[in-house]
């Protein structure tokens, strides 16, 4: 219903008489003669004496100024002499006189205010919003009888002070009883000085209470007059009291310019002050809540109303110095800012008259000809003409506009790049090929590339860029190599992945046209290593992405091609960069997803991965020592057998990298440092509890030491350094030698000092932790891989074929079972998650199959009256591909006659419908699986053979392996066999 109009600038507006010697100008030394009226509240006003006052209308804005609204209203009336017990004086009184008097009102509308209550001579403009009360007050105004009550509204129990949004609304909404409990018991008479459309401005007279309730719609209650309890004026307290009041309230005038412009109002506009007055005064003007103005309109005792009111203005005073503080520190921080600029100006116009310093652009373009002038030989003479237009350029512009922002960044780029300037190569084979072994063990064929390519650029004198692709899975060192190819030869390294790449000016870079543009990621790279010949590193480049911003992978043919990046072209610098001389390394896990126009511009290297050897060495000379170190581990204190390295190679870290294995070995590592360290804490706790004893107990109990040593539980070995009898048990023992010292003097300084020495050297003793195959699940846990053969001997229908996986390899079984045997019902399925191609090899499998069933025994109908199911496990695991054509005709064979194949034979190969064996991929990976499960014999397509030539002896050792063109020969090898030495 009721909405408060205030702000932060005038909270309450004050109306009463006023004196003609208080209608002066009102500037500070009024308003403090003003306040100072109230130092001789004693005097009585004089008898008859003529007052003027003036009624102000709010405006239409709410800022309480009387322009401009409403007119000036001058009314004179006769002035009453003051009653001695102090309450308000009708001569003071600046209320238009009406019939019947205010105090014969004793029934009257209730009007809630949210906000603030109304003080006695003070004004407030509200809004009503409902059309009853609305109604009823300008009936009032009607009858001659302008008068409401002003009560303040209560806070809803039970929640906290809601803005003041949330308090109109629900102002709005309370009516009746409900609005009768919420409003506070004393509250203020107020006539109606104005209503215009909702909006009623209300100037309040004297304090009610309110007693009972009348009608609930609108809102009427009967009211009791309040009146001042008497006092008396000469008392000192009082007096005391009033003259703090005043004392604050001038302080805060010095300060407060919002107080300022009330007082100066109030000083126009009221007649003589007393006590009641200016407690009221006080408080109507103080930024004081609610509750705290509220109760100074219920206080009736006048010491006690000034007290409370003394105590809101020192409040104000408090607030209004922390306010000036903060302006000052504000205004001084400022000035002091504004201060230096204007100096630093001064000392700029100072140093340019006198020729010591030039402006910015002179100083820019004297940094870019400096760092240009070194390389400026070596600069192309297209790049030198771009860079003099653009210093040209660049004096012609103003600092402020953004095109000279552009300009400067563009010739900061320019200038900054290694225009012909190269690192000195190494051309030296030896020294590149013991860096290259330092770093990585195996990889021979990378390592050959790289020396020849170093050994072609020592035969010509110089080198040129070459663009490499090194493929393989996950681990196997292919960014690590990319490192070690640039220390061995001698060039700056850059590395940037291209993973994920969607945007084409990450490569090409930006225009200059927009905002926050940049060159692509080869001339970052160049101002980075600040070389023109760097080995740049492209990793990732199977994972290209490709979104609305373009193409990258299109965008790298350009950079990637021998024959364009010699005149490669930067969207944002748009001038030639000479890029022949970069050798370029890139890395894929799988080259089938590079583009072909790509791939076909790279020089492909693959790399397998690494066989259990291979992954032996690099584990003791490579993982074992940086883990040691990283782990802050001596040599002596640990040893890891070969049987354990072995096991956790074969059960654990299967996979075709190394970078499993290094996380394990670094567990093991941390595992082996916890443990030392316990033990050292253990170990000095114990002997800072011993007690010193002498000598021969000393040995007596150190020899007992020898001969019983502590067990501990852990399962790791633990053996004293200098002994030569190692213990291998699942128990820890320590032994610790010490030397007999009865003979030394227990009171010489000496024989203290041996003591102590002695006990240095015992704490000092080094335990070395042996793991071995026995307690290598205590570091590392249970194993995660097993044995892949599943059959010693496999039965008939089951074949052993090889399959290339991400792990590097595997074996696999192909199992072919009888479902049913019918006339004329030959049919077969399949399972095990293949894929299409595998399906379709399962097809031509079983037609080989017949047919060669009816050449070797025509009277078998196997094939046509039985259904079969081929199985290939594990189930969960997806396959596809056609090497494992001639494995599932074997498997199909085997079933039909009856007859499993020869012992420890594993096969690989695609077949066509005419039983020739075609090539298949992966043949280290596909051995080294063979080896692991203790294949003896395989069986590859004879266009593999160039691919098995290839492999290093030890993956070749102790296989028999047959080359075959057509499955005859397969069916041969697996079928015609002497069973005494099968073991069938």
């Amino acid at each position: 219903m009721l909405k408060l109009l205030s702000s932060s600038s005038s909270r309450v507006h004050c109306l009463s008489t006023a004196t003609p010697s208080l209608l002066v100008k009102p500037d500070s030394n009024s308003v403090f003669h003003a306040v100072g009226r109230l130092t001789g509240l004693t005097r009585r006003s004089p008898t008859n004496s003529l007052f003027r006052a003036f009624f102000c209308s709010e405006s239409s804005d709410g800022s309480g100024s009387n322009s401009g609204s409403e007119p000036v209203v001058e009314v004179e009336v006769k002035g009453v002499e003051s009653e001695s017990n102090g309450s308000d004086s009708k001569a003071s009184s600046a209320i238009v006189p009406t019939y019947p008097r205010p105090e014969d009102y004793l029934t009257v509308l209730a009007l809630p205010l949210p906000h603030r209550p109304l003080f006695p001579g003070f004004y407030m403009p509200i809004y009503v919003k409902d059309p009853k009360v609305l109604a009823a007050l300008q009936e009032s105004r009607k009858r001659q009888a302008p008068y409401a009550g002003a009560f303040l509204l209560k806070d809803e129990p039970g929640t906290e002070s809601s803005p003041s949004s949330e308090t109109e609304k629900s102002v709005y909404d309370i009516k009746g009883k409900e609005l009768f409990n919420r409003l506070h018991e004393v509250g203020t008479l107020a006539q109606i000085s104005s209503i215009q459309g909702d909006q009623v401005i209300l100037i309040g007279h004297r304090r009610l209470r309110i007693t009972e309730m009348v009608s609930e719609d609108p809102l009427t209650v009967k009211v009791d007059h309040l009146k001042e309890k008497p006092y008396d004026k000469d008392d000192d307290v009082i007096k005391a009291t009033s003259f703090e009041v005043i004392s604050t309230l001038r302080d805060v005038l010095k300060t407060s310019s919002l107080w300022r412009d009330h007082v100066q109002t109030y000083s126009q506009h009221i007649g003589d002050f007393n006590f009641p007055r200016l407690a009221d005064f006080g408080a109507a003007i103080s930024g004081a809540n609610k509750l705290q103005c509220q109760q100074v309109l219920e206080e009736l005792d006048v010491h006690k109303r000034l007290q409370l009111t003394l105590e809101l203005v020192k409040k104000e005073m408090e607030i209004s110095k922390i306010q000036e503080s903060i302006a000052k520190a504000i205004e001084e921080k400022i000035s002091g800012e504004q201060r230096r600029y204007l100096l630093n100006e001064q000392l700029k116009a100072i140093k340019k008259e006198l020729g010591l310093e030039t402006d910015d652009k002179t100083a820019l373009s004297a940094k870019f000809r400096e760092r240009l002038e070194p390389n400026r030989e070596k600069c192309p003479p297209h790049v030198l003409q771009v860079i003099e237009e653009e210093l040209t350029k660049l004096q012609l512009l103003e600092a402020s506009s953004s095109e000279f922002n552009v300009t400067r960044n563009y010739l900061d780029w320019l200038t900054v790049l290694p225009w012909g300037n190269y690192s000195d190569e190494n051309f030296d084979v030896l020294r590149a090929q013991t860096i290259l072994d330092e770093d990585h063990y195996g990889l021979t064929d990378v390592k050959e590339r790289i020396l020849e390519f170093i050994a072609v650029g020592k035969l010509r004198g110089t080198s040129q860029g070459k663009i490499i692709c090194l493929s393989g899975p996950p681990g196997v060192g292919k960014t690590s190599i990319g490192r070690s190819i640039a220390r061995a030869l001698n060039r700056k390294f850059f590395r940037f992945s291209v993973g994920g790449l969607s945007d084409v000016a990450e490569i090409k870079g930006h225009r200059r046209t927009y905002i926050g543009a940049m060159p692509g990621k080869m001339v970052q790279c160049l101002k980075n290593v600040g070389t023109a010949n760097p080995l740049v590193l492209i990793d990732e480049i199977d994972k290209l992405g490709r979104g609305h911003a373009g193409d990258p992978a299109s965008a790298l043919l350009e950079l990637l091609d021998p024959e364009q990046n010699a005149n490669f072209l930067d969207h944002y610098l748009d001038v030639p960069i000479d890029l022949s001389k970069v050798l370029f390394v890139c890395t894929a896990n799988v080259v089938d997803n590079i583009p072909n126009p790509l791939l076909d511009r790279m020089e492909v290297i693959a790399i397998a991965g690494y066989i259990t050897d291979e992954k032996m060495h690099i584990a003791r000379d490579y993982l074992e020592k940086t883990a040691r170190e990283a782990c802050g581990i001596k040599p002596e204190q640990v040893e890891i057998t070969d049987a354990a390295l072995l096991a956790l190679i074969e059960n654990y870290c299967r996979e075709a990298g190394v970078r499993n294995l290094q996380k394990h070995i670094e567990k093991i590592y941390r595992k082996i440092a916890l443990r030392l360290v316990r033990e050292g804490s253990s170990n000095e706790s114990a002997i800072s509890g011993e007690v010193v004893q002498p000598a021969e107990a000393t040995a007596e109990v150190v020899n007992e030491s020898d001969q019983h040593a502590g067990a501990n539980k852990t399962g790791v070995e633990v053996e004293s350094v200098g002994d030569n009898s190692h213990e291998h048990t699942s128990e820890t023992f320590v032994q610790v030698d010490t030397v007999q010292t009865s003979d030394q003097p227990k009171d010489s300084k000496d024989a203290t000092d041996a003591e102590k020495l002695q006990e240095a050297e015992v704490t000092k003793a080094v335990e070395k932790v042996l793991v071995d195959n026995s307690n290598l699940a205590d570091f590392v846990g249970k194993p995660v891989f097993h044995a892949e053969r599943i059959y010693d001997q496999t039965p008939v229908g089951v074949v052993m074929g090889l399959a290339w996986t991400a792990m590097g390899g595997s074996t696999l079984y192909i199992e072919t079972t009888q479902v049913e045997q019918r006339e004329g019902k030959g049919a077969l399925h399949c399972t095990g998650q293949l894929g299409d191609v595998m399906k379709e090899s399962a097809q031509i499998a079983h037609t080989l199959a017949r047919a060669i069933l009816q050449e070797k025994e025509p009277d078998n109908p196997f094939f046509s009256n039985s259904e079969l199911h081929l199985h290939v496990p594990a189930g969960a695991t997806p396959k596809d591909g056609p090497s494992a054509g001639c494995t599932m005709i074997t498997s199909m064979l085997s079933l039909a006659m009856k007859k499993p194949v020869r012992k420890d034979l594993a096969m690989t190969g695609e077949v066509t419908l005419t039983g020739r064996i075609l090539p298949i991929g992966g043949v280290k990976e596909k051995t080294i699986a063979a080896r692991r499960s203790e294949v003896k014999t395989i069986i590859f397509p004879s266009a593999n053979r160039r691919d098995y030539d290839e492999l290093a002896p030890n993956v070749k050792e102790g296989i028999d392996v047959h080359f075959v063109d057509v499955y005859s020969q397969i069916f041969k090898l697996a079928f015609e066999y002497d069973n005494s030495n099968t073991g069938n």
